[in-house]
């Protein structure tokens, strides 16, 4: 027993030793958390599942929780959840409650998802530098991947969604068993692909045989376990659409945790335990995979969904699977759009200065925290508004998307104010550099204008892809990443040196938020 606490606690020491005392105490916490949760009645586990587990007290008293407590937490979670065998609620429920307990598990979860990349990039630090050049440059197919899988994800939502909401409960369930099948299927493809491409793709980057060497064991073990990802992305969204969002939220709280205790063991080795380097890495990610499927899994063989997966199912539906195509290749697009806007804004970056380019590194890693709130209400938002669009509740629908907009712009306004007056203190966390900190400070204050406005251009994305609008949504994040973005960069680079990078970011928000409100009102229209 006390040599299971010692593997237990033995990545934290790792964090200790390494001076991340703040980490350590929040990854603590997260796991306490997911205990809760993973065994909330949310669940449907019984309650004294979740006390003998509480009672095992691995942790250290700083942040033990009492019994009494934890059961009045636990109780809360009885209560609040009663009618999550009835997605009815998401049409009954008062509006302004309803968005909020289907947002928060969201930022939550991205939150923790946030903190896992983190801890994860700093265990890979500690092999080499090479080690981080590699992950790096596997990077880009591996996003893409999840690119994949979480933009079909989407259309698998909303088509649930929509269905249930106009209560057709055997199209919806077909929309799923299709949904699931053809995820599986993209996972097999991507796995095949890109452990094929993999050698050309790095080579295309560097010579150097150990930096190709580490990039391909890394990426060949995560890409086994794509089928795995993809499956596990396509029961989030089908959980997300039934209004069980503290499911998905626990599912990913829990891998993503075993995916941080594992990293060290792995990676270091321990006991009986080799010592695997970036291979550990890599396999801690699959398994952090696998153990959120597994959640998902269980709870979806021990509870009654409004939706099941049917053999029946299964029948070729060419119409459902081009509606599920139009709104999921749309979403892929939507999330791969950025990374093609930073390879282009580095490329004008670069011509004036390396700090310039760091700037803007820096930049996107601080808005990930700015935006992640927002875009948690947009994904609580998104099965909402599918759901009352299709059960013809259109006043719930005008209000679900007026609510989401004036909490994404407060929560915006909030980011605005903290960039004006601490730009300085947050570039200070990133870099020690005066002229970088100098350069950061002028950006993120130009930047943040735009900030408010953009709730605009996210919440209509959002609530036309809750919709089904894949195509509507994709013109807004068009405007917003490519349309107008690049050549405003282009010529007021010119004009206003580096600078004008940083404006052409507000001034494509307003831009953006001009063309995407009036796209949202006619595909309303439309529909």
């Amino acid at each position: 027993m006390v040599k299971s606490i010692k593997v237990i606690l033995y990545p934290f020491d790792l964090l200790t030793s390494a001076g991340s005392r703040v980490i350590l105490q929040l990854i603590k916490f997260v796991w306490i958390f997911t205990a809760v949760c993973y065994f909330s009645p949310h669940n449907d586990f019984k309650k004294s599942h979740c006390v003998a587990f509480l009672r095992l007290r691995l942790f250290s008293s700083s942040l033990a929780l009492t019994i009494p407590r934890l059961q009045q937490f636990i109780s809360f979670l009885y209560r609040s959840n009663a009618n999550t065998m009835n997605e009815t609620f998401m049409k009954e429920k008062p509006v302004l409650p309803l968005l909020v307990s289907m947002a928060l598990p969201n930022v939550i979860s991205m939150l923790v998802n946030s903190l896992y990349n983190i801890v994860d990039s700093l265990f890979v630090a500690r092999i080499s530098e090479d080690a981080m050049t590699a992950l790096s440059l596997v990077f880009p197919i591996q996003n893409f991947a999840n690119a994949i899988a979480i933009g079909f994800g989407i259309g698998i939502n909303a088509m649930i969604a929509l269905y249930l909401g106009a209560g057709d409960r055997k199209k919806a369930e077909t929309a799923a068993t299709h949904g699931m099948a053809l995820s599986l299927i993209h996972g097999i493809l991507i796995t095949i692909v890109s452990i094929a491409i993999m050698p050309g793709f790095l080579r295309r980057f560097t010579s150097d045989a150990g930096l190709i060497a580490s990039g391909i064991t890394y990426s060949t073990i995560v890409f086994l376990f794509a089928t795995i990802n993809m499956a596990a992305l396509a029961f989030e969204k089908m959980f997300q659409a039934v209004g069980r969002m503290k499911v998905t939220m626990a599912a990913l709280i829990f891998g993503c945790v075993c995916n941080i205790l594992l990293d060290p063991i792995l990676i270091f080795g321990l006991g009986p335990v080799p010592a695997m380097g970036i291979a550990g890495a890599a396999l801690a990610t699959g398994i952090g995979q696998l153990l959120s499927l597994c959640v998902y899994l269980f709870v979806y063989v021990r509870t009654e969904l409004p939706v099941r997966l049917r053999r029946s199912c299964l029948r070729p539906d060419a119409a459902l699977d081009g509606r599920l195509y139009a709104i999921g290749v749309p979403a892929i697009l939507n999330l791969a759009l950025p990374s093609l806007l930073v390879t282009f804004l580095n490329g004008l970056l670069a011509g004036f200065s390396q700090s310039y380019v760091v700037v803007l590194g820096i930049y996107y890693k601080l808005q990930t925290f700015l935006y992640l709130p927002a875009n948690g209400i947009v994904q609580g938002m998104r099965p909402l508004i599918g759901y009352n669009y299709g059960a013809k509740q259109h006043a719930r629908v005008k209000k679900l998307y007026e609510l989401t907009l004036i909490m994404s712009a407060a929560i915006m306004a909030a980011g605005t104010v903290i960039c004006l007056f601490a730009s300085r203190p947050l570039m200070q966390l990133f870099t020690s550099n005066p002229e970088t900190v100098a350069i950061g400070q002028t950006a993120l204050r130009i930047i943040c204008l735009g900030f408010v406005v953009s709730a605009v251009s996210t919440t209509s994305s959002g609530a036309l892809e809750g919709l089904g609008k894949g195509a509507e949504s994709l013109v807004i994040s068009l405007c917003r990443y490519i349309v107008f973005i690049m050549p405003l960069a282009a010529v007021l680079c010119h004009f206003l040196g580096a600078n004008g990078v940083w404006h052409a970011f507000w001034i494509t928000e307003v831009l953006s938020a001009i063309v995407a409100y009036p796209v949202y009102l006619k595909a309303v229209g439309k529909c």
